[in-house]
């Protein structure tokens, strides 16, 4: 109908209007992939945050993410299109159960993957993302014990790449649990040419069936490099959107259709626009929580 402004124009003034930048993480719907500035891993997203010069960031992704804006960000208004995007692997550990662990191993060092809240960030030595897991960790001495939080699929993925023991928290992605050696064995039959990809967020069975493991970046990389023209890809469904839209050449399958992050899906194009209009909702992190939290990222940071 005449007159009527398509939703994404809308979008695109008020980003204008209101000094903002749009992060979107690779698993955020496609339609809202297309809306980013910058689209990325956690690691990169994270980048972004602390180099951009607009006064708003809108971060389409979970809750968590959007705090880690705020934490090397703080001085930027940081807002999400839905408060209720959260991540089931962050509520898997709390404060208290961080600390009372710490109390059973003194002198490990903890190692937090950046799907975590602000305030466990705060209590961690150092951060690390799935790009950057392995190298973080291997750069701790060796004579020193390891706590890794919260992922054990993760955690488990460095310690059989560095041959070092960790201890590893017994929290998890559901969703990337969910992708099953069954499915990676059925997709390879249907699709015998096609190479296994995955994340190290999947079970260490899944892991073995894989030609490559990759964070998210890592996974995009390797396709757009790769002479290959099929892959079996075992991660949250989005990065499909992505694949598919930079290697026009190639085809891309789920692992399985249940890896879909009903969180992640939550963002929505209208939700976008009405967090823009009246600047909500606002995600904000106590100034203690990111003095602290701050300084696990930026070894992270000095480290990758």
């Amino acid at each position: 109908m005449k007159g009527i402004v398509p939703i994404q124009e809308r979008i695109r003034k008020l980003k204008v209007d209101r000094d903002a930048v749009i992060l979107v993480h690779n698993y955020q719907p496609g339609d809202v992939q297309d809306m980013g500035d910058f689209v990325g891993d956690s690691l990169g997203l994270s980048r972004q945050a602390g180099q951009t010069d607009a006064e708003v960031i809108l971060f389409c992704g979970v809750h968590f993410m959007a705090e880690t804006a705020k934490i090397i960000s703080p001085q930027k208004r940081v807002i999400v299109p839905d408060l209720n995007a959260g991540c089931p692997m962050a509520n898997m550990v709390t404060v208290r159960e961080l600390r009372e662990m710490k109390g059973k191993h003194p002198d490990a060092v903890v190692v937090t993957y950046v799907n975590s809240s602000a305030a466990v960030k705060a209590e961690s030595d150092v951060c690390c993302t799935s790009a950057n897991a392995v190298k973080v960790v291997a750069s701790v001495p060796e004579d020193r014990e390891v706590l890794f939080v919260p992922d054990r699929n993760l955690g488990d993925y460095v310690a059989r790449q560095l041959g070092r023991r960790l201890i590893l928290w017994n929290g998890y992605c559901p969703t990337h649990q969910r992708v099953l050696p069954d499915h990676v064995r059925a997709a390879k039959r249907k699709h015998p040419d096609a190479l296994v990809v995955v994340h190290p967020e999947c079970v260490a069975e899944t892991i073995g069936l894989a030609d490559h493991v990759g964070s998210t970046t890592g996974i995009l990389r390797f396709c757009a490099r790769s002479d290959a023209r099929e892959f079996i890809i075992g991660t949250e469904v989005g990065i499909l959107h992505r694949l598919r839209k930079e290697n026009p050449g190639k085809t891309f399958h789920e692992a399985s259709p249940l890896a879909d992050c009903p969180n992640m899906k939550l963002t929505t194009l209208e939700k976008m626009l009405w967090s823009l209009e009246d600047l909500v909702y606002e995600v904000t992190v106590p100034e203690d929580i990111i003095a602290r939290a701050r300084r696990a990222i930026d070894r992270m940071l000095e480290i990758s």
